[in-house]
């Protein structure tokens, strides 16, 4: 069989489906244990774990290519499962005069293209709703709280500074996750001050020239970063998901949003459930001694890993 032959082949459809299944099981784990913060850790301790840990998978360059990994995984094993089904469907274009299926394979085998298209529904709602915003709009407010200490409410900041939100908003503005002194803001601000100073007090020339000399040396030539914010996705994922999220017309969003992560939590086990031990037999990988233990893993990890997702939104809702 030629290279090309075998690409298109319904085997190596099958070992592509296996490895990204695999890989995306390996997400599931490391992108659970992270969502676990939300449960696990609570007040404005809660908040910053989760905003910096929200902020380093948008941001570190290695878990950067991982998810760049990821969306290829979604798009492919979809992609893969769906030219797959139509290539079985192909080489079986009569069904068989008598055929009983359940007595052959288990439901979940036979309607594994429909729960991984639920599946990926929730995937690009979820993803809208949440990664969508966080990575590529302006929607999310930057992490700031009220800070005893300086006595003002402050931006939360990477090296740890206490930047008043007042005086961002004062002398520069918020870019992303960045907090800008604008010069036009600070140099209007210092031609201002100048302009009183001169105006309140009667000056000889030489006070002038020394007062202008230190104005030119306070002028910002271009913005300056006053430091690297985060941007609040704790806030925004508790609000999403309590009750008082509601649309104009009355509609439980928050309700409605928590019930349809739990059922596609529901459609994910299903699919776990045959496609975890399906891909390592695809790959091969059977052993009378091993097969059983991967199976029962695989079994648990399908239960588990969606049960934690689910009580995440579910906790978050009956506590708002």
């Amino acid at each position: 069989m030629s290279n090309s032959a075998f690409i298109k082949s319904s085997i190596a459809k099958k070992y592509w489906m296996a490895l990204t299944g695999l890989f995306l099981c390996l997400f599931l784990v490391g992108h659970l244990l992270g969502n676990l913060q939300l449960i696990f850790s609570s007040g404005e301790e809660g908040r910053r774990v989760f905003n910096e840990y929200a902020y380093f998978m948008t941001h570190n360059p290695a878990v950067k290519i991982l998810s760049y990994l990821t969306y290829f995984s979604i798009l492919f094993h979809a992609a893969d499962g769906i030219a797959l089904l139509i290539q079985n469907k192909k080489a079986r274009p009569v069904n068989y005069a008598y055929s009983t299926p359940s007595a052959n394979s288990s439901w979940t085998s036979r309607y594994m293209a429909l729960l991984g298209t639920l599946v990926l529904v929730f995937i690009a709602t979820h993803m809208s709703n949440f990664w969508w915003k966080m990575k590529y709009t302006e929607e999310i407010p930057l992490h700031s709280y009220y800070s005893s200490m300086a006595q003002d409410t402050v931006y939360l900041t990477q090296k740890g500074q206490s930047i008043s939100v007042a005086q961002v908003n004062l002398v520069g503005s918020t870019e992303g996750t960045q907090l800008i002194m604008k010069a036009e803001k600070v140099n209007a601000l210092i031609e201002s001050n100048f302009s009183n100073q001169i105006n309140a007090n009667t000056l000889e020339p030489s006070q002038i020239a020394e007062l202008e000399l230190a104005k030119k040396k306070q002028l910002l030539k271009k913005d300056e970063v006053l430091g690297e914010g985060y941007k609040d996705l704790h806030t925004v994922v508790l609000q999403y998901f309590s009750k008082a999220n509601k649309s104009e017309s009355g509609i439980p969003v928050g309700l409605l949003g928590t019930l349809f992560y739990v059922f596609s939590m529901s459609v994910l086990a299903f699919h776990l459930w045959h496609g975890f031990a399906s891909a390592f037999q695809s790959l091969g990988l059977n052993h009378p001694q091993f097969t059983p233990i991967i199976k029962l893993f695989g079994q648990g990890f399908s239960v588990v890993v969606p049960l934690m997702f689910a009580i995440i939104p579910l906790f978050l809702y009956l506590i708002s």
